[in-house]
Parts: C-alpha cells; structure tokens; sequence
C-alpha cells in the first residue's frame, strides 16, 4: 500500500512516495528546480500565486510517476504539508482573489500589534497563547481595510495546504492545528475566538468546515485524478503546517521532544502538555498535529526567518558557480570565528524573536585584505546557528531545555560547518536523520488513513543515521558574544 505526501515549500514543492509496509521512500521529486519567485510589491512584503502551488503540484506528481517505480494506482491515501502562515481567499466559486499574503510578509505588523494592546496582553496571551502579530488574521485584517472590494467577495479563508485539499477534492476543510497558526483560535474556551472575530468584524462563516488533523478531507476528484492518472476517490487524510509536520516526520510527538529544521527559514520546535506563552510573544505557541481537546499537545516554535535564505543569498553573491556541498568545503578552509567576520541572518522580514522588528541582515567586520569567499561562507553558517542559539535561550526562559534535538539530514544540516557550530554553541546533541516533510505528510496520510494504528507502528522503522554532539569545546561562545552585541546595538 502506497502513501503519497506532498509538501507545499516557500523554494518548491517536494513529493514522496512511501510504502506504508516498510516505511521507505520509493520515489520523490521536487519542482521546480530552481527557487520559485517571492513577489514582494513594497519593501517588507511577500507573496506567492496560489494557483502556481497548484500547477506545481500536479507537475510534481506527473514528474514522481515518470520514474515508474511504483503504480500509482497503488497510492491509497494522501497527505499535505505547507508553508505556515499563509493566506489564501477564494471566492463562492472556488477562484482565488489574490495573490497568498505569505509567512514571511510584514505588512500587517502594525494591524496585529495594535489588536495585541486593544483587546489586552494578558486576554491574548491567556486564550490564544500568542499576539495576533503578524500572523493570518491579521493579514486578513490588512486586507479587509486596504482591499475592501477583494475582501466583500470572500467566501473561505484558507492556509496553503487547505488550498491544495481544494484542488485535490473539492471540499474545504481545516483544523485546528491550522487555525491556531492562525491566530485564530482560543485555547480556554476550545472555539473560534470571539474576541479576535468581534475586534476584526470577521464573520464565522469565512472559516471551513474543522476537522481533525488525521482526518479526511476530501477524496481526489475525477477530473483531477484522470489529470494526475492516480484512483479516483484517493483520500486526503492529513494536513499540517511544515514545522509541526517536521516534528511528526521526525516522531516529535510528545512533551520534552524537540526538533528542528534549517530550510528557507530556521525552527525549533518543542512539544508541550501545557498551554504555554511567551510574555513577549517572541516564540509562539501553536496546536500540534496530536493536539486534541482532551488531550492537549502544543508546539511551542521559535522561528528565524532569515536562515537558509541568507545562505541562499550568499551563494548567489559570492559562491559563482559552486554548489551548496563546494560551499560547505569551503566554509571548512576558514577557523571559527571566520577571522572577526560576523554576519546577522534577519533580512527576511519581521523576526519574531526580535518582537517583530526588521532588522536586516548585516556584515560586520570586514577587512579587505585578510577576508575572502570562504570567510562569507562560514560567517553566514555561524551567523544562523548564532541567532538559534539567541532564540534557544528565550525557550529556556519559557522552560524548554531540549536534551537532544532531532533533525533532518538535509538543507543546512548538510553543512559540517553549520552542524558543529549549531550543536556546540546550543550546548545540545542533535540526532539527524534521513527524512524530509514529504515523508512525514506520507507518514501522516498513514495515521490518517488508519493504514497505521498508532504512532508507534508508522515509525517501527524510523532509526537516527547519525548523532552530532558537543565536543566540550567553548570556541564559539567568545564569538557569539561579539556576534550578540551586534545584534543588540541593531535593536536599540
């Protein structure tokens, strides 16, 4: 029996196939290959065509059954992970009205800001666990007072792999998992939030039907699966936000695991059994995929927008013709401590951590007759695994003290530089092993689908490929202190 998990990434959609018998990937695929666009119409702002997710999809899956290494007849279930934060709108007819507002955009800092102080700090943080922020009501707030006549033709809201269900099914569904992302949710009452809704004027009728994370969806429609040459009335079964899908990929599931992920943008995520805050909402708590009213899991998830990104950014600037492996060598050509080159990873909109101030990103130090492309390599590997450690200690501050943290072999945990650096000034082993958030939407469809009876059945197979730990060393800290007072002379 076949599961089919789909992840819906800020860089591209990646798909896998996995034999649920076994539990190992048969096929994967991402498309496209190079980075898919970020609009950005205004400084600060960030966007991605909804209905190009979707064409991307459906080119995804025709590229997975290209390889022919599998049926795909033979997939019994499908799964969705997605970027966080987004949002989509469609119309009575299911069209899209704009393009997706996205995770990383920061026009509506300011809308949910002054929503944080008018319906109250303490009411906010007690019931929805968070600041309304910058998160998808309050850019659905943004655009309900800038684009009135957009937002009078809005049926449903959507986060992105609610979206993607859509275009599967035909049904719109959430839950909520996703609407606790989106700030939508009171935790005390176990409802839609009456003061969320009442202070932004948003109707309960703008929201989907809610379902349960491992639930189904939807069943594939006729058309689409004639398109896709899957089974007509494959159940969609799962769908999650990538980090706490990241977290189900890795069997982070129950209170004190952690884990984490260094893609686009930087994640640790840890679970809790309590409803938990921050007092600064500069980490945020959120429904997990295994969250249920009797039964409460939250995600506790400091996020870094800036992350691999930067990297990205470095690559494209200074790394010519270099793959991201030649990078990484020559990162390893450099000391730590990159020679008194440091860089700050934050240009990449709003940064959470930061108590949602713009930063940018910054290079500090430089020498024009010492420093060279290795040292912007390194300097930017530890700038990151520098702002993890700063937004570490503020979980720590919220009693998180991961003893081991999971991770997957891949994005920026590819690079020995980035890995070493991130264990040792984190003070904290990391386990990584071989998975990605496609897999673990296939793992999650599994649960769904009842194709695995429990947690402990999907994950029979799932063993670490290798673990990272802290060498005792301390030839980081003296950097990160230098690195620190950068920062703080940037956000004062």
């Amino acid at each position: 029996m076949l599961l089919l998990g789909l992840d819906i990434g800020t860089s591209s959609i990646k798909a896998s196939v996995v034999d649920a018998s076994t539990g190992q990937c048969i096929a994967a695929a991402q498309y496209p290959e190079t980075e898919s666009e970020i609009i950005a119409p205004k400084q600060g702002w960030a966007e991605q065509s909804a209905d190009m997710w979707w064409e991307h999809v459906q080119l995804v899956i025709l590229k997975l059954n290209a390889q022919r290494r599998y049926d795909p007849k033979d997939i019994a279930a499908i799964g969705i992970a997605y970027q966080m934060h987004g949002l989509v709108m469609v119309d009575k007819d299911q069209k899209v009205l704009r393009n997706s507002i996205i995770w990383c955009d920061s026009r509506a800092v300011e809308t949910g800001d002054k929503a944080f102080e008018d319906i109250g700090r303490e009411k906010c943080l007690l019931h929805l666990l968070n600041s309304p922020g910058n998160f998808t009501a309050s850019k659905l707030a943004w655009v309900k007072a800038n684009e009135p006549d957009i937002y009078a033709r809005v049926d449903k809201i959507m986060l992105p792999g609610d979206f993607i269900s859509m275009k599967l099914t035909g049904e719109i569904t959430t839950s909520i998992s996703s609407l606790s992302e989106g700030v939508l949710w009171d935790f005390k009452e176990n409802e839609l939030s009456k003061d969320v809704f009442t202070y932004y004027g948003f109707s309960h009728s703008l929201i989907p039907q809610v379902r349960e994370v491992f639930a189904e969806h939807g069943r594939v429609s006729k058309n689409v699966a004639a398109t896709l040459s899957l089974k007509e009335g494959i159940p969609v079964t799962y769908k999650a936000g990538d980090q706490p899908n990241n977290a189900l990929s890795l069997n982070v599931l129950e209170p004190g695991e952690v884990a984490a992920t260094a893609g686009t943008s930087g994640v640790i995520y840890g679970v809790s059994d309590q409803l938990t805050y921050d007092n600064e909402s500069r980490v945020n708590t959120f429904a997990h995929v295994n969250y249920t009213k009797e039964q409460k899991r939250l995600g506790v998830l400091l996020c870094i927008n800036g992350t691999g990104i930067l990297n990205r950014w470095i690559k494209n600037i200074a790394g010519g013709s270099l793959s991201y492996q030649q990078i990484n060598d020559t990162a390893k050509l450099v000391q730590p401590g990159s020679e008194g080159l440091m860089i700050l990873p934050f240009g990449n909109g709003a940064e959470r951590m930061l108590k949602n101030k713009i930063v940018q990103s910054h290079i500090h130090n430089i020498d024009l007759n010492k420093h060279g492309q290795a040292h912007l390599f390194r300097a930017a590997q530890e700038g990151i695994a520098f702002a993890f450690r700063y937004g570490l200690d503020i979980m720590r501050e919220n009693g998180m003290h991961p003893q081991v943290i999971r991770a997957g072999k891949t994005n920026m945990f590819l690079s020995d530089v980035f890995t070493e650096c991130f264990v040792n000034i984190l003070n904290v082993p990391v386990e990584l092993y071989n998975c990605d958030g496609s897999v673990g939407a296939a793992i999650g469809c599994g649960l769904g689908a009842k194709i695995y009876s429990d947690a402990k059945e999907a994950f029979r197979y799932f063993e670490p490929i290798q673990l990272v730990k802290p060498d005792g060393n301390k030839r980081y800290d003296e950097h990160y202190d230098k690195w620190l007072l950068h920062l703080e002379k940037q956000l004062n």
